[in-house]
């Protein structure tokens, strides 16, 4: 056992060098840097000899991996092993890959700080609002795993999303959904149902994609909704749970018409391949084209939710038609609502009517 206490090279302050054998004749070998005097350098390798020797070796520091090195074991260990669908693991993958890596990849994750999250969205400042605040949630998501796992001991930084108003979704008025079935008639059966199915059923384009002959009752006049198809791989829709949709009159009628065996999916080729979300997407542009109306897919799904809503249905059988977990999905639509905006005008009168009478002065007749 030793301590032996020399000048730094440079001039300032001590090296310590402490040299201690254990008693299982190991060795242990410490040297710091000390800026103080002489001794006080001699004091603390002193201390730090007979610590050693009373408590035995110090516990080594965790090996903390940087956000490029631990990102695949996030992937693997969460998206992946949560079996989460695959459109949001790839959605996770491009985030990582082209905005959060190139720019905090080779940092330690407890080494991430709060400026290091300002420049990330500094770095997304002409991206869309979504986009930047679904990269802060992947990252926030991620360190969080990292403490779970117990990799780091804390969450390193805050992270705080971006304010957004969120906006009410578009829809086709219904002259302009009219105009829309119509213009997909007129090109071929397949166009007319893929309106139909996204407009009077509400069905997301995976969902349509997904869809078997199985799934469509027509004696029920019912279509069951249990599973979405996303770049051919096939798994529960949005949500995680099926649902029943009652079939419109013309739904329902033009699967009677559209009915074939060419396959065991609805929306088919010739071969029986099924349609593809280009394919879905073509057809949809086309006729909107030819009706002089905005295109999108999901477009027919806010009309479903939208038109619902202004016919009067009520908010929870919107949320069950439309498939949404969370109630404030299906609030976004209900402003439509002549019925809850006339029963709220009603407070109103009602009010009108009781002050009315309340505040009516009181006569008394006096006799004489």
């Amino acid at each position: 056992m030793s301590v032996l206490v020399k000048p730094n090279r440079n001039g300032r302050g001590w090296q310590v060098d402490v040299r201690v054998r254990l008693p299982d004749g190991s060795r242990y070998r410490d040297r710091r840097r000390i800026t103080a005097s002489k001794s006080a350098a001699q004091r603390w390798g002193e201390d730090r000899e007979r610590h050693v020797l009373r408590f035995g070796l110090p516990t080594p520091k965790k090996e903390v991996p940087t956000l490029e090195e631990f990102a695949p074991r996030f992937m693997d260990g969460h998206a992946h092993a949560n079996r989460q669908k695959p459109s949001g693991i790839a959605a996770k993958d491009v985030l990582l890959r082209i905005h959060i890596l190139p720019l905090l990849g080779r940092k330690r994750l407890d080494a991430i700080t709060n400026e290091d999250v300002q420049r990330l969205k500094k770095a997304m400042e002409k991206k869309a609002v979504k986009t930047v605040n679904n990269a802060l949630t992947v990252l926030s998501v991620l360190l969080k795993k990292a403490v779970e796992w117990d990799v780091i001991d804390r969450m390193p930084c805050t992270i705080r999303l971006l304010k957004t108003a969120r906006p009410s979704p578009g829809f086709h008025d219904f002259d302009e959904y009219e105009r829309l079935l119509e213009a997909a008639r007129a090109i071929d059966c397949e166009t007319q149902l893929i309106v139909l199915l996204g407009g009077d059923a509400g069905l997301r384009c995976g969902e349509m994609i997904a869809l078997e002959w199985r799934d469509v009752d027509l004696a029920k006049r019912q279509l069951c909704v249990e599973r979405s198809d996303w770049n051919g791989q096939v798994t529960v829709p949005k949500g995680g749970r099926l649902r029943y949709v009652p079939l419109t009159l013309r739904l329902s009628g033009v699967f009677r018409e559209h009915r074939h065996l060419r396959g065991a999916r609805v929306l088919c080729s010739a071969d029986g391949t099924p349609f593809t979300r280009q394919q879905i997407q073509y057809r949809i542009k086309r006729a909107a084209k030819r009706a002089g109306v905005r295109e999108g897919v999901h477009l027919l799904r806010h009309t479903f939710c939208s038109h619902l809503a202004m016919q009067g249905a009520p908010t929870r059988a919107v949320q069950e038609l439309a498939g949404h977990s969370e109630l404030a999905m299906t609030q976004r639509y209900m402003h439509l609502s002549p019925a809850a905006l006339d029963a709220a005008i009603a407070v109103l009168d009602r009010r009108g009517n009781s002050g009315a009478t309340a505040g009516a002065p009181e006569t008394t007749a006096k006799n004489g």
